[in-house]
């Protein structure tokens, strides 16, 4: 492998793991503060990539704006859909949690097959992102593709200082650490848990517009990334949003050059990466020790 080759091929690994973070931190949110199994987070994933299709044409090249009315939409929903349904599994066991998720999971297939179809779209990418870059002499990028890297990166910083520096973050560590003593301080657990809820479903349905011009939009997109969604939540750790990011760059890494050195067992690679990680740190690379 020559040098502009691998270049291109970390370029990937970066791009891909950081759009996985931005599903996987609004699971890490939902499943490490609220204690739901949400089943149908990936749903969350193929709604925004449908939002994008249905928007497209629009707002034309005003992709960005496309993108901040595409998250308001989600997130309203998420706040709906959280005071709807979610709102009713917190004292539940995860047996039922995971049977009302996969039914919602059933209910959004059908509702897309109804108003959008069952045929495979495509999402433009908008002109002044059109084209790529040189990477050497013979490789190129496209710009779309770091366009994306770059807005998850910045994404990435926000959710960090939101969490990290912010009165709204403060109630969220407070809440995942000791829910009880929050609720006993006098703070809005319910309408937390709605903020919350609501950032995690607009989080991944912002990953599901990003990457809806970089790949088809189909039926049923959204189950093989909740399934490695899951994976980075175990691997980074059950609440922790560094975590999420730190798993997310690892898997997008063993992953793409997985599939460049081996391509006949690439499959199995970041499940081999959960294993080993949970030999060594149970709790995950940034979890807490029970």
């Amino acid at each position: 492998m020559d040098f502009g080759t691998f270049l291109v091929q970390c370029l990937n690994s970066v791009q891909y793991g950081l759009l996985l973070f931005l599903v996987a931190s609004g699971l890490t949110l939902i499943f490490g503060i609220m204690g739901v199994i949400n089943l149908a987070h990936g749903s969350f994933y193929m709604i925004g990539a449908y939002l994008a299709f249905s928007l497209a044409p629009l707002f034309g090249d005003q992709f960005l704006l496309m993108l901040v009315a595409g998250v308001v939409l989600a997130a309203i929903f998420g706040y709906v859909l959280e005071w709807a349904f979610f709102s009713y599994l917190y004292q539940r066991n995860h047996l039922q949690q995971v049977l009302m998720t996969y039914g919602l999971i059933l209910v959004f297939e059908e509702l897309r097959s109804i108003f959008v179809g069952n045929d495979v779209h495509g999402v433009k990418v908008p002109a002044w992102l059109d084209g790529s870059f040189a990477l050497g002499n013979v490789m190129s990028y496209p710009w779309y593709r770091l366009f994306a890297s770059a807005a998850c990166i910045v994404l990435a910083v926000g959710l960090y200082y939101v969490v990290n520096r912010t009165r709204l973050g403060m109630m969220i560590r407070a809440g995942a650490s000791n829910r009880d003593m929050v609720r006993g301080l006098g703070i809005d657990v319910k309408r937390l848990y709605r903020i919350v809820f609501a950032a995690g479903v607009a989080l991944a349905a912002l990953a599901g517009m990003i990457a809806a011009p970089m790949s088809s939009v189909y039926p049923n997109m959204g189950a093989s990334v909740l399934i490695i969604c899951f994976v980075l939540v175990v691997i980074g750790g059950i609440g922790s949003i560094t975590g999420a990011l730190v798993a997310s760059l690892l898997v997008g890494f063993v992953d793409t050059f997985g599939k460049v050195f081996f391509a006949d067992l690439s499959g199995i690679g970041i499940y081999l990466l959960m294993a080993i990680v949970l030999i060594w740190k149970p709790e995950g690379l940034m979890g807490r020790r029970p």
